[in-house]
Protein backbone atom coordinates (compact mmCIF):
# COMPACT_ATOMS: atom_id res chain seq x y z
CA UNK A 1 0.00 0.00 0.00
CA UNK A 2 1.15 3.35 -0.85
CA UNK A 3 1.82 5.91 1.34
CA UNK A 4 1.75 9.87 2.24
CA UNK A 5 3.73 10.53 5.32
CA UNK A 6 2.85 14.45 7.12
CA UNK A 7 5.05 15.66 9.54
CA UNK A 8 3.06 17.12 12.01
CA UNK A 9 4.71 20.65 13.10
CA UNK A 10 1.72 21.39 15.25
CA UNK A 11 -1.16 23.10 13.11
CA UNK A 12 -4.98 22.91 13.86
CA UNK A 13 -5.16 21.27 10.33
CA UNK A 14 -2.40 18.95 10.36
CA UNK A 15 -4.86 15.24 10.57
CA UNK A 16 -7.11 17.17 7.74
CA UNK A 17 -4.38 16.70 5.51
CA UNK A 18 -4.57 13.31 6.10
CA UNK A 19 -8.31 12.91 5.69
CA UNK A 20 -8.67 14.87 2.63
CA UNK A 21 -6.12 12.59 1.24
CA UNK A 22 -7.37 9.35 2.27
CA UNK A 23 -10.91 10.90 0.79
CA UNK A 24 -9.36 10.19 -2.88
CA UNK A 25 -8.08 6.42 -1.80
CA UNK A 26 -4.15 7.32 -0.96
CA UNK A 27 -3.06 5.94 3.04
CA UNK A 28 -1.82 8.77 4.52
CA UNK A 29 -0.90 9.16 8.39
CA UNK A 30 0.27 12.03 11.06
CA UNK A 31 3.40 11.41 12.41
CA UNK A 32 5.83 13.41 15.09
CA UNK A 33 7.92 16.13 13.46
CA UNK A 34 11.03 14.77 14.52
CA UNK A 35 11.03 11.34 13.30
CA UNK A 36 14.12 10.54 12.49
CA UNK A 37 15.35 9.44 9.14
CA UNK A 38 15.57 5.55 9.94
CA UNK A 39 11.98 6.13 11.25
CA UNK A 40 10.48 7.83 8.62
CA UNK A 41 12.48 5.10 6.22
CA UNK A 42 10.52 2.54 7.72
CA UNK A 43 7.32 3.85 6.59
CA UNK A 44 8.08 3.64 3.14
CA UNK A 45 6.39 6.72 1.75
CA UNK A 46 6.09 7.55 -1.99
CA UNK A 47 6.19 11.49 -0.20
CA UNK A 48 6.33 14.02 2.66
CA UNK A 49 4.10 16.70 3.73
CA UNK A 50 5.18 19.02 6.11
CA UNK A 51 2.30 20.59 7.91
CA UNK A 52 1.54 23.99 8.89
CA UNK A 53 2.22 25.12 13.12
CA UNK A 54 2.11 28.32 14.78
CA UNK A 55 6.39 28.77 15.03
CA UNK A 56 8.05 31.06 13.12
CA UNK A 57 11.49 29.34 11.40
CA UNK A 58 13.48 32.30 12.00
CA UNK A 59 13.07 31.32 16.60
CA UNK A 60 15.66 29.83 18.29
CA UNK A 61 13.14 27.17 19.14
CA UNK A 62 11.88 26.49 15.90
CA UNK A 63 10.52 22.54 15.33
CA UNK A 64 12.88 21.62 12.11
CA UNK A 65 13.01 18.14 10.64
CA UNK A 66 15.58 15.54 11.68
CA UNK A 67 18.67 15.40 9.87
CA UNK A 68 18.58 13.85 6.68
CA UNK A 69 14.60 14.61 6.02
CA UNK A 70 15.35 16.68 3.55
CA UNK A 71 18.03 14.53 1.77
CA UNK A 72 15.77 11.53 1.06
CA UNK A 73 14.75 12.65 -2.62
CA UNK A 74 11.35 12.09 -1.96
CA UNK A 75 8.76 14.51 -3.26
CA UNK A 76 8.34 17.12 -0.58
CA UNK A 77 5.80 19.69 -0.31
CA UNK A 78 5.27 22.32 2.78
CA UNK A 79 2.28 23.78 3.93
CA UNK A 80 2.35 26.93 5.66
CA UNK A 81 4.80 26.80 8.26
CA UNK A 82 6.42 23.68 6.32
CA UNK A 83 6.72 26.13 3.07
CA UNK A 84 8.56 28.68 5.38
CA UNK A 85 10.77 25.63 6.24
CA UNK A 86 11.66 24.84 2.69
CA UNK A 87 12.04 28.72 1.70
CA UNK A 88 14.63 29.02 5.18
CA UNK A 89 15.89 25.56 4.33
CA UNK A 90 17.62 26.46 0.61
CA UNK A 91 18.85 29.66 1.10
CA UNK A 92 15.56 31.88 0.83
CA UNK A 93 14.03 34.70 3.39
CA UNK A 94 11.67 34.64 5.71
CA UNK A 95 9.86 37.50 7.44
CA UNK A 96 7.22 38.85 9.81
CA UNK A 97 4.11 39.31 8.03
CA UNK A 98 0.86 41.15 9.03
CA UNK A 99 -0.64 38.46 10.40
CA UNK A 100 -3.81 37.24 7.16
CA UNK A 101 -6.62 34.97 8.48
CA UNK A 102 -9.15 33.56 6.30
CA UNK A 103 -9.69 33.62 2.61
CA UNK A 104 -7.93 35.17 -0.36
CA UNK A 105 -7.45 35.13 -4.07
CA UNK A 106 -4.58 33.10 -5.34
CA UNK A 107 -3.73 34.01 -8.82
CA UNK A 108 -2.06 30.61 -10.38
CA UNK A 109 1.27 31.52 -12.35
CA UNK A 110 2.22 27.87 -13.09
CA UNK A 111 -0.34 25.70 -13.80
CA UNK A 112 2.09 22.46 -14.22
CA UNK A 113 2.43 19.65 -11.77
CA UNK A 114 0.79 20.82 -8.31
CA UNK A 115 -1.52 23.86 -9.87
CA UNK A 116 -2.53 21.83 -12.81
CA UNK A 117 -6.25 22.17 -14.17
CA UNK A 118 -7.30 24.49 -10.94
CA UNK A 119 -7.49 27.04 -13.19
CA UNK A 120 -6.41 30.31 -13.24
CA UNK A 121 -7.44 31.68 -9.62
CA UNK A 122 -9.15 30.26 -6.76
CA UNK A 123 -10.37 31.45 -3.11
CA UNK A 124 -7.60 29.93 -0.65
CA UNK A 125 -7.29 29.83 3.09
CA UNK A 126 -4.31 31.78 5.08
CA UNK A 127 -3.52 31.56 8.08
CA UNK A 128 -0.48 32.81 9.06
CA UNK A 129 2.02 35.86 10.40
CA UNK A 130 5.39 34.91 8.31
CA UNK A 131 5.67 35.02 4.76
CA UNK A 132 8.56 34.57 1.87
CA UNK A 133 10.20 37.47 1.31
CA UNK A 134 12.98 35.70 -1.04
CA UNK A 135 12.70 32.67 -2.51
CA UNK A 136 15.37 30.08 -3.00
CA UNK A 137 17.61 29.90 -5.75
CA UNK A 138 16.45 27.40 -7.95
CA UNK A 139 13.14 27.95 -6.96
CA UNK A 140 10.42 29.81 -9.02
CA UNK A 141 7.39 31.45 -7.89
CA UNK A 142 3.92 29.56 -8.77
CA UNK A 143 1.07 31.28 -7.55
CA UNK A 144 0.80 34.82 -5.66
CA UNK A 145 -1.85 36.47 -3.75
CA UNK A 146 -2.37 40.40 -2.97
CA UNK A 147 -0.61 39.65 0.12
CA UNK A 148 2.09 37.45 -0.96
CA UNK A 149 3.97 37.20 -2.96
CA UNK A 150 5.40 33.45 -3.26
CA UNK A 151 2.21 31.94 -2.02
CA UNK A 152 3.01 29.23 -3.58
CA UNK A 153 6.92 27.80 -4.98
CA UNK A 154 8.59 25.06 -6.48
CA UNK A 155 11.39 23.41 -7.57
CA UNK A 156 10.75 21.06 -10.35
CA UNK A 157 14.22 19.42 -10.12
CA UNK A 158 13.79 18.84 -6.48
CA UNK A 159 10.30 17.49 -6.53
CA UNK A 160 9.72 20.42 -3.63
CA UNK A 161 6.95 23.05 -3.12
CA UNK A 162 5.81 25.15 -0.60
CA UNK A 163 2.56 26.75 -0.51
CA UNK A 164 1.45 29.45 2.25
CA UNK A 165 -2.17 28.53 1.98
CA UNK A 166 -4.17 25.30 3.43
CA UNK A 167 -5.17 23.18 0.64
CA UNK A 168 -6.29 20.80 3.27
CA UNK A 169 -9.45 23.07 4.69
CA UNK A 170 -13.23 23.11 2.68
CA UNK A 171 -12.51 26.78 2.61
CA UNK A 172 -9.82 26.21 -0.15
CA UNK A 173 -11.81 26.06 -3.82
CA UNK A 174 -9.88 22.87 -5.32
CA UNK A 175 -7.69 22.37 -2.39
CA UNK A 176 -8.28 18.44 -2.82
CA UNK A 177 -7.39 18.65 -6.53
CA UNK A 178 -3.87 20.64 -5.35
CA UNK A 179 -3.40 17.69 -2.74
CA UNK A 180 -4.20 15.22 -5.43
CA UNK A 181 -1.28 16.62 -7.78
CA UNK A 182 1.01 16.41 -5.75
CA UNK A 183 -0.12 12.65 -4.37
CA UNK A 184 -0.61 11.37 -7.96
CA UNK A 185 0.98 13.38 -10.15
CA UNK A 186 4.17 14.62 -8.81
CA UNK A 187 4.43 11.21 -6.39
CA UNK A 188 2.75 8.94 -8.22
CA UNK A 189 1.41 7.45 -5.38
CA UNK A 190 -1.35 4.29 -6.06
CA UNK A 191 -5.20 4.77 -4.83
CA UNK A 192 -4.99 1.52 -2.99
CA UNK A 193 -6.32 2.64 0.11
CA UNK A 194 -9.88 1.01 -0.08
CA UNK A 195 -12.43 0.23 3.07
CA UNK A 196 -12.65 -3.87 1.90
CA UNK A 197 -8.63 -3.31 1.82
CA UNK A 198 -8.61 -2.05 5.21
CA UNK A 199 -11.30 -4.93 6.55
CA UNK A 200 -9.48 -7.67 5.07
CA UNK A 201 -5.89 -6.57 6.28
CA UNK A 202 -7.31 -5.78 10.10
CA UNK A 203 -9.40 -9.27 9.98
CA UNK A 204 -6.31 -10.73 9.54
CA UNK A 205 -4.30 -9.37 12.09
CA UNK A 206 -7.23 -9.74 14.64
CA UNK A 207 -7.16 -13.55 13.46
CA UNK A 208 -3.50 -13.96 15.21
CA UNK A 209 -4.21 -12.65 18.51
CA UNK A 210 -4.36 -15.17 21.55
CA UNK A 211 -6.99 -15.51 24.21
CA UNK A 212 -10.39 -14.39 24.30
CA UNK A 213 -11.39 -10.66 23.98
CA UNK A 214 -14.11 -8.76 25.86
CA UNK A 215 -15.50 -5.29 24.05
CA UNK A 216 -17.06 -3.03 25.27
CA UNK A 217 -20.05 -2.05 23.11
CA UNK A 218 -22.80 1.40 23.27
CA UNK A 219 -25.06 0.49 20.35
CA UNK A 220 -22.60 3.14 18.56
CA UNK A 221 -21.25 2.77 15.27
CA UNK A 222 -17.61 2.56 16.20
CA UNK A 223 -17.50 -0.01 19.35
CA UNK A 224 -20.49 -2.50 17.12
CA UNK A 225 -18.07 -1.90 13.62
CA UNK A 226 -15.03 -3.00 16.45
CA UNK A 227 -16.76 -5.66 17.46
CA UNK A 228 -18.16 -7.21 14.18
CA UNK A 229 -14.35 -6.94 12.80
CA UNK A 230 -13.62 -8.97 15.85
CA UNK A 231 -15.52 -11.79 15.62
CA UNK A 232 -15.18 -12.51 11.88
CA UNK A 233 -11.61 -12.63 13.08
CA UNK A 234 -12.20 -14.78 16.08
CA UNK A 235 -15.67 -15.83 16.25
CA UNK A 236 -16.90 -17.36 20.17
CA UNK A 237 -13.84 -15.90 21.46
CA UNK A 238 -15.02 -12.26 21.21
CA UNK A 239 -17.86 -11.56 24.44
CA UNK A 240 -20.13 -8.24 24.11
CA UNK A 241 -20.75 -6.46 26.98
CA UNK A 242 -22.96 -3.29 27.09
CA UNK A 243 -22.43 -1.12 30.46
CA UNK A 244 -26.16 1.30 30.73
CA UNK A 245 -23.87 4.08 32.79
CA UNK A 246 -26.95 5.99 33.65
CA UNK A 247 -25.93 8.94 31.24
CA UNK A 248 -27.66 7.29 27.92
CA UNK A 249 -29.90 9.12 25.68
CA UNK A 250 -33.90 8.53 26.57
CA UNK A 251 -34.77 4.59 26.03
CA UNK A 252 -31.92 3.79 24.87
CA UNK A 253 -30.70 0.89 26.85
CA UNK A 254 -33.34 -1.47 25.71
CA UNK A 255 -33.35 -0.36 22.42
CA UNK A 256 -29.39 -1.40 22.10
CA UNK A 257 -30.08 -4.54 23.95
CA UNK A 258 -33.00 -5.24 21.40
CA UNK A 259 -30.51 -4.16 18.25
CA UNK A 260 -27.72 -6.46 19.20
CA UNK A 261 -29.94 -9.63 19.84
CA UNK A 262 -32.08 -9.16 16.90
CA UNK A 263 -29.37 -8.23 14.45
CA UNK A 264 -25.95 -9.32 15.40
CA UNK A 265 -25.13 -13.05 16.33
CA UNK A 266 -22.03 -12.21 18.93
CA UNK A 267 -22.58 -13.37 22.58
CA UNK A 268 -23.64 -10.15 23.85
CA UNK A 269 -24.40 -9.67 28.04
CA UNK A 270 -25.91 -6.29 29.35
CA UNK A 271 -24.81 -4.70 32.76
CA UNK A 272 -26.97 -1.91 34.58
CA UNK A 273 -24.67 -0.26 36.69
CA UNK A 274 -26.50 3.52 36.18
CA UNK A 275 -26.34 3.70 39.76
CA UNK A 276 -22.91 3.01 40.72
CA UNK A 277 -21.62 5.80 37.98
CA UNK A 278 -23.60 8.23 38.83
CA UNK A 279 -23.18 7.75 43.13
CA UNK A 280 -19.27 8.24 41.82
CA UNK A 281 -20.07 11.20 39.64
CA UNK A 282 -22.04 12.57 42.69
CA UNK A 283 -20.81 16.41 43.51
CA UNK A 284 -18.22 16.32 40.41
CA UNK A 285 -18.33 19.71 38.12
CA UNK A 286 -14.85 19.57 36.45
CA UNK A 287 -15.04 18.15 33.11
CA UNK A 288 -12.07 16.34 33.14
CA UNK A 289 -12.48 14.79 36.22
CA UNK A 290 -16.10 13.24 35.19
CA UNK A 291 -14.45 11.79 31.79
CA UNK A 292 -11.61 10.20 34.01
CA UNK A 293 -14.35 8.91 36.72
CA UNK A 294 -16.60 7.58 33.57
CA UNK A 295 -13.49 5.90 32.00
CA UNK A 296 -11.88 4.39 35.23
CA UNK A 297 -15.56 3.08 36.34
CA UNK A 298 -16.11 1.23 32.94
CA UNK A 299 -13.03 -0.29 32.80
CA UNK A 300 -13.83 -1.30 37.00
CA UNK A 301 -17.21 -2.80 35.65
CA UNK A 302 -15.33 -4.49 33.04
CA UNK A 303 -12.58 -5.71 35.28
CA UNK A 304 -15.44 -7.16 37.53
CA UNK A 305 -17.38 -8.98 34.59
CA UNK A 306 -14.09 -10.92 33.25
CA UNK A 307 -13.10 -11.97 36.74
CA UNK A 308 -16.86 -13.74 36.78
CA UNK A 309 -16.85 -14.65 33.50
CA UNK A 310 -13.71 -15.04 31.92
CA UNK A 311 -10.58 -15.66 31.67
CA UNK A 312 -10.44 -12.65 28.92
CA UNK A 313 -6.74 -11.27 27.98
CA UNK A 314 -8.05 -8.52 25.64
CA UNK A 315 -10.29 -5.38 26.35
CA UNK A 316 -12.03 -4.19 22.82
CA UNK A 317 -12.75 -0.62 22.28
CA UNK A 318 -14.31 1.21 19.27
CA UNK A 319 -11.27 4.30 19.48
CA UNK A 320 -11.19 6.23 16.06
CA UNK A 321 -7.93 8.60 14.83
CA UNK A 322 -9.77 11.78 16.92
CA UNK A 323 -10.33 10.18 19.95
CA UNK A 324 -6.45 9.47 19.80
CA UNK A 325 -5.81 12.75 18.76
CA UNK A 326 -7.99 14.68 21.50
CA UNK A 327 -6.92 13.07 24.31
CA UNK A 328 -3.21 14.56 23.65
CA UNK A 329 -1.63 10.42 22.68
CA UNK A 330 -1.31 11.10 19.28
CA UNK A 331 2.06 10.48 17.61
CA UNK A 332 1.76 14.54 16.94
CA UNK A 333 2.52 17.29 19.52
CA UNK A 334 -1.26 17.98 20.30
CA UNK A 335 -1.97 19.24 23.18
CA UNK A 336 -4.91 17.82 25.10
CA UNK A 337 -8.47 18.78 24.47
CA UNK A 338 -9.77 16.75 26.57
CA UNK A 339 -9.97 13.44 27.29
CA UNK A 340 -11.88 10.48 25.76
CA UNK A 341 -13.17 7.93 28.42
CA UNK A 342 -11.84 5.10 26.12
CA UNK A 343 -8.10 6.83 25.42
CA UNK A 344 -7.16 9.23 28.08
CA UNK A 345 -8.92 8.34 30.74
CA UNK A 346 -8.34 4.53 31.24
CA UNK A 347 -6.29 3.89 34.73
CA UNK A 348 -3.06 2.94 35.13
CA UNK A 349 -4.29 -0.33 37.17
CA UNK A 350 -6.05 -2.02 34.25
CA UNK A 351 -4.77 -5.66 33.94
CA UNK A 352 -6.27 -6.39 30.39
CA UNK A 353 -4.54 -5.40 27.23
CA UNK A 354 -6.34 -2.78 25.06
CA UNK A 355 -7.40 -3.82 21.47
CA UNK A 356 -8.28 -0.82 19.02
CA UNK A 357 -9.11 -2.39 15.66
CA UNK A 358 -10.42 1.32 14.06
CA UNK A 359 -7.60 3.77 16.05
CA UNK A 360 -6.53 4.72 12.60
CA UNK A 361 -10.16 5.23 11.08
CA UNK A 362 -12.17 8.55 10.51
CA UNK A 363 -15.61 8.53 11.64
CA UNK A 364 -16.99 8.60 7.67
CA UNK A 365 -14.71 6.05 7.19
CA UNK A 366 -16.36 3.76 9.65
CA UNK A 367 -19.65 3.95 8.09
CA UNK A 368 -18.24 3.10 5.22
CA UNK A 369 -16.66 -0.24 6.77
CA UNK A 370 -20.41 -0.66 8.62
CA UNK A 371 -21.86 -0.68 4.85
CA UNK A 372 -19.45 -3.42 3.85
CA UNK A 373 -20.94 -5.68 6.76
CA UNK A 374 -24.27 -4.93 6.19
CA UNK A 375 -24.93 -3.22 9.50
CA UNK A 376 -28.69 -1.85 9.51
CA UNK A 377 -28.60 1.80 8.72
CA UNK A 378 -30.47 2.93 11.48
CA UNK A 379 -27.32 2.67 13.22
CA UNK A 380 -24.80 3.53 10.95
CA UNK A 381 -26.73 6.70 10.50
CA UNK A 382 -27.20 7.69 14.47
CA UNK A 383 -25.42 10.85 15.52
CA UNK A 384 -22.20 9.95 17.61
CA UNK A 385 -22.44 10.30 21.37
CA UNK A 386 -19.76 10.78 23.58
CA UNK A 387 -18.45 7.70 25.42
CA UNK A 388 -18.97 10.01 29.01
CA UNK A 389 -22.08 10.39 27.98
CA UNK A 390 -24.55 13.09 28.94
CA UNK A 391 -21.96 13.59 31.78
CA UNK A 392 -20.44 15.66 29.48
CA UNK A 393 -23.60 17.08 28.05
CA UNK A 394 -24.46 18.52 31.70
CA UNK A 395 -22.25 21.18 33.03
CA UNK A 396 -21.33 21.16 36.67
CA UNK A 397 -22.43 18.58 39.28
CA UNK A 398 -24.68 15.87 37.94
CA UNK A 399 -28.09 16.06 39.79
CA UNK A 400 -31.23 13.63 38.92
CA UNK A 401 -33.19 16.91 37.62
CA UNK A 402 -30.62 18.58 35.30
CA UNK A 403 -29.93 14.50 33.86
CA UNK A 404 -33.77 14.91 33.40
CA UNK A 405 -33.57 17.89 31.23
CA UNK A 406 -30.88 17.01 29.40
CA UNK A 407 -32.66 13.65 28.04
CA UNK A 408 -35.96 14.99 27.03
CA UNK A 409 -34.94 18.03 25.69
CA UNK A 410 -32.34 16.07 23.84
CA UNK A 411 -35.30 13.72 22.63
CA UNK A 412 -36.88 17.31 21.22
CA UNK A 413 -34.26 18.06 19.37
CA UNK A 414 -33.87 14.80 17.46
CA UNK A 415 -37.81 14.29 17.26
CA UNK A 416 -38.26 17.87 15.55
CA UNK A 417 -34.85 17.50 12.85
CA UNK A 418 -36.36 13.92 11.75
CA UNK A 419 -39.99 15.39 11.51
CA UNK A 420 -38.23 18.29 9.29
CA UNK A 421 -36.20 15.68 7.04
CA UNK A 422 -33.00 16.98 8.66
CA UNK A 423 -31.58 14.33 10.70
CA UNK A 424 -29.39 13.12 8.14
CA UNK A 425 -28.13 16.39 7.08
CA UNK A 426 -26.27 17.79 10.48
CA UNK A 427 -23.57 15.86 12.33
CA UNK A 428 -24.86 15.81 15.79
CA UNK A 429 -27.50 17.27 17.45
CA UNK A 430 -28.54 17.74 21.05
CA UNK A 431 -29.36 19.99 24.02
CA UNK A 432 -27.37 20.61 27.13
CA UNK A 433 -28.03 22.26 30.51
CA UNK A 434 -25.84 23.92 33.09
CA UNK A 435 -26.58 25.83 36.49
CA UNK A 436 -27.75 28.96 35.15
CA UNK A 437 -30.96 29.92 35.31
CA UNK A 438 -33.67 32.68 34.13
CA UNK A 439 -36.86 34.21 34.81
CA UNK A 440 -39.73 33.03 33.09
CA UNK A 441 -43.46 33.71 33.02
CA UNK A 442 -45.68 29.90 33.53
CA UNK A 443 -49.48 30.83 33.25
CA UNK A 444 -49.01 33.92 34.54
CA UNK A 445 -47.18 33.34 37.12
CA UNK A 446 -43.09 34.24 37.29
CA UNK A 447 -41.10 31.33 37.60
CA UNK A 448 -37.04 30.74 38.19
CA UNK A 449 -35.91 27.87 36.13
CA UNK A 450 -33.07 26.49 34.48
CA UNK A 451 -31.89 27.42 30.72
CA UNK A 452 -31.77 24.75 27.89
CA UNK A 453 -28.52 24.66 24.81
CA UNK A 454 -29.53 23.00 21.74
CA UNK A 455 -26.25 22.33 19.79
CA UNK A 456 -26.25 21.40 16.44
CA UNK A 457 -23.46 21.07 13.94
CA UNK A 458 -22.26 20.05 10.64
CA UNK A 459 -19.14 18.24 10.36
CA UNK A 460 -17.29 15.36 8.25
CA UNK A 461 -14.80 13.73 10.44
CA UNK A 462 -15.02 15.21 13.93
CA UNK A 463 -12.09 17.43 13.69
CA UNK A 464 -13.63 20.50 12.91
CA UNK A 465 -17.39 21.48 12.96
CA UNK A 466 -19.73 24.42 11.91
CA UNK A 467 -22.93 25.16 13.06
CA UNK A 468 -25.77 24.49 11.54
CA UNK A 469 -28.19 27.14 10.06
CA UNK A 470 -31.53 25.41 11.12
CA UNK A 471 -34.72 27.30 9.91
CA UNK A 472 -35.93 29.93 12.39
CA UNK A 473 -39.50 28.38 12.57
CA UNK A 474 -37.75 24.72 13.30
CA UNK A 475 -35.84 26.45 16.18
CA UNK A 476 -38.87 27.76 17.64
CA UNK A 477 -40.52 24.33 17.58
CA UNK A 478 -37.58 22.90 19.47
CA UNK A 479 -38.44 25.65 22.25
CA UNK A 480 -41.66 25.96 22.51
CA UNK A 481 -41.95 22.03 23.12
CA UNK A 482 -38.53 22.30 25.46
CA UNK A 483 -40.33 24.98 28.09
CA UNK A 484 -43.69 23.64 27.38
CA UNK A 485 -42.96 20.22 27.86
CA UNK A 486 -40.46 20.12 30.28
CA UNK A 487 -40.76 21.44 33.98
CA UNK A 488 -38.56 23.89 35.47
CA UNK A 489 -37.30 24.76 32.06
CA UNK A 490 -37.64 28.76 31.36
CA UNK A 491 -35.14 29.96 28.60
CA UNK A 492 -34.38 27.60 25.66
CA UNK A 493 -30.93 28.62 23.75
CA UNK A 494 -29.17 27.79 20.71
CA UNK A 495 -25.21 27.66 20.54
CA UNK A 496 -23.31 29.43 17.64
CA UNK A 497 -19.97 28.47 18.40
CA UNK A 498 -17.96 26.44 15.88
CA UNK A 499 -14.99 24.07 16.28
CA UNK A 500 -12.24 25.71 16.71
CA UNK A 501 -12.18 27.66 18.95
CA UNK A 502 -14.92 25.71 20.39
CA UNK A 503 -15.31 21.61 20.85
CA UNK A 504 -18.87 20.07 19.57
CA UNK A 505 -19.26 18.57 23.79
CA UNK A 506 -19.67 21.65 25.97
CA UNK A 507 -17.17 19.64 28.39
Amino acid sequence: MDKIVVLDFGSQYSHLICRRIREFSVYAELVPYDISLEELKKHNPKGIIFSGGPSSVYNSDAPTPAEGIFDTSLPLLGICYGHQLIVNKYGGKVKRANKEYGSSLLTIDNDKDLLSGVGESVRAWMSHGDEAEEIPPGFQVIGHTESAKAAAIASEEKSIYGIQFHPEVVHTEQGTEILKNFVLKVCGASQDWTMEGFIETEVEKLSKIQGNVLCGVSGGIDSTVAALLIHRAIGDRLKCVFVDNGLLRLDEAKEIEEMFKNNFKVNFSAVDAGEVFLGKLKGIEDPEKKRKIVGEEFVSVFTEFAEKNGPFKWLAQGTLYPDVIESGVSKGPASVIKSHHNVGGLPDWLDLEVLEPLKELYKDEVREIAKILEVPEKLFMRHPFPGPGLSVRIIGEITPKKLEICKLASKIVEEELMEANLYQNVWQAYAAVGDDKAVGVVGDERKYGNIVMIRVVDSIDAMTADWTRLPHGLLEKMSNRITNEIEDVTWVTYTISSKPPATIEPQ
